[in-house]
């Protein structure tokens, strides 16, 4: 009996070790699930005055995340509008005044053609005609000093409106929303703190942004080409394996990085190779998606080649397995 269990144990060893093997055109490498991170950061130095979110919260794009103290901006943004208001005035008032001498100056002109008729007739004086001209001559230069004063306050309203909508988008801009799908990975910042330009105040990971990066010598490298076929495991269920593509393979050789186990496969020189899953799936999956998590990635080169039985349990989008 103990014979017999120990032949059953050595041949579902080499059952398992031949389900593991990988055939021709495939490769394979350790790895981890990862996903790109993304801050959430003011644009210029401002006290933090709400943050809506903890550390781990699943947000949206669009989601408003953090306000910023905008009391300063806001009676900046008071004076802007006021002094557009005031402006506006001016203008309108401006062009009230161009109408009246524009109307000065068509009555000035009828009264000399009249004077200059008398004076021709001999029934009118020349100085009297001197006086009209001049007079029609000074309501002239008066309208074109009123017509630069005019253009002058319409280009002070498009500065003014300029103004104001600098300091309506600044306002807005202290209103952080989430740029991605993700999780809040790290709080950086508390209510009362002042962040600096570009200072973050939360750390997101992208969740719809996930990959493995795994590490294939030269000789297997060299054959992967950008878009290839991929497939991607996870240590705590290897039985179902995640689609993926080639999206990156870097022109540089490198050693095996140090999270790898054993120091003999860490001083191989290797390429990094990045297996891309696709958004749709990762967005369908995103409240599920834990990053950091062990695992193995497969790489088909060889388009032709089948892949083994333990890796045909694809996750979808559509039917979750198939």
């Amino acid at each position: 009996m103990i014979a017999l269990a120990i032949a059953a144990f050595i041949g579902f060893r080499y059952w398992k070790g031949k389900q593991s093997e990988l055939p021709e055109g495939i490769f394979s490498g350790n790895g981890r699930l990862e996903a790109k991170l993304a801050d959430v950061a003011a644009k210029e130095p401002l006290r933090v005055k709400e943050i809506l979110v903890n550390e781990g919260d699943l947000v949206k794009p669009g989601q408003v995340l953090v306000r910023l103290d905008t009391s300063t901006l806001e009676s900046s943004l008071a004076e802007a509008n006021a002094s557009l208001a005031a402006t506006q005035e001016k203008v309108a008032v401006a062009e009230a005044g161009i109408v009246k001498q524009r109307s000065e100056i068509e009555l000035a002109t009828i009264e000399v053609a009249r004077a200059r008729r008398l004076v021709a007739q001999g029934a009118g004086s020349q100085r009297d005609l001197d006086v009209r001209a001049s007079q029609l001559e000074t309501t002239r230069a008066a309208l074109s000093e009123a017509e630069a004063t005019l253009k002058t306050s319409k280009e002070e309203i498009e500065v003014a409106r300029a103004n104001a909508a600098t300091i309506q988008t600044r306002i807005a801009d202290a209103t952080l929303k989430s740029p991605v799908t993700g999780r809040v990975l790290y709080r950086l910042a508390e209510p009362g703190e002042v962040l600096s330009p570009g200072g973050p105040a939360l750390t997101l990971v992208n969740l719809e942004d996930v990959f493995m990066e795994i590490f294939l010598p030269a000789s297997e490298a060299a054959r992967v080409k950008l878009g290839s076929e991929a497939r991607l495991t996870v240590d705590f269920e290897p039985d179902r394996s995640i689609p993926g593509y080639v999206s990156f393979v870097s022109p540089e050789a490198q050693f095996t990085p140090k999270q790898v186990e054993t120091k003999s496969e860490r001083e191989k020189l290797v390429f990094r190779v990045k297996l891309q899953v696709p958004r749709e799936l990762a967005s369908r999956y995103v409240e599920r998606i834990k990053t950091g998590i062990r695992g193995v990635g497969y790489v088909k080169v060889d388009p032709s080649a089948t892949w083994p039985p333990q890796l045909r349990n694809v996750i979808t989008a559509e039917s979750g397995a198939h």
